[in-house]
């Protein structure tokens, strides 16, 4: 298995940053992403399932959706799931501790991952930032390629 790419774009940056990515480009240009080794893009629904529930979202459409017929490794992120996603950085509970550490912890544990809770707390971050950093101003969105 290859590796699954998290990054916020345009749709007209995001169609081109899946075309190098398709094509085997080693790093597409532009842009803050993350890349998840070893995991497809149904691991990033379960991630999304699993920031629903923490943040008391869940019943959400969090499937991810194609974006264009000129590639079928990209995926746009609904915006339920990107909301629920950054809310993780500022959700607030009473007594029930971190809601990023226990999602993160949570993902690690789903069936086949290939890392630990730590190194699923650092993805789970890094996607939680970038998600708030879409900007519909801006025209941009949350998406996964995946190879």
């Amino acid at each position: 298995m290859g590796f699954t790419e998290i990054f916020v774009a345009t749709h007209d940056a995001a169609l081109e940053r899946a075309g190098q990515l398709d094509s085997g480009s080693p790093a597409a240009a532009g842009g803050q992403a993350v890349r998840i080794p070893d995991i497809s893009d149904f691991e990033v629904e379960q991630l999304g399932d699993l920031a629903g529930k923490a943040v008391h979202a869940g019943g959400a459409d969090y499937e991810l959706t194609m974006v264009d017929v000129a590639s079928d490794s990209l995926l746009a992120v609904p915006p339920a799931m990107v909301r629920a996603l950054a809310d993780l950085l500022t959700y607030e509970t009473e007594g029930e501790g971190n809601v990023l550490d226990d999602v993160a912890a949570e993902w690690a544990g789903q069936d086949d991952m290939p890392f630990g809770a730590a190194q699923s707390r650092t993805y789970v971050e890094q996607v939680a930032r970038l998600a708030g950093s879409v900007d519909e101003g801006d025209r941009t969105s949350l998406y996964v390629w995946s190879a």
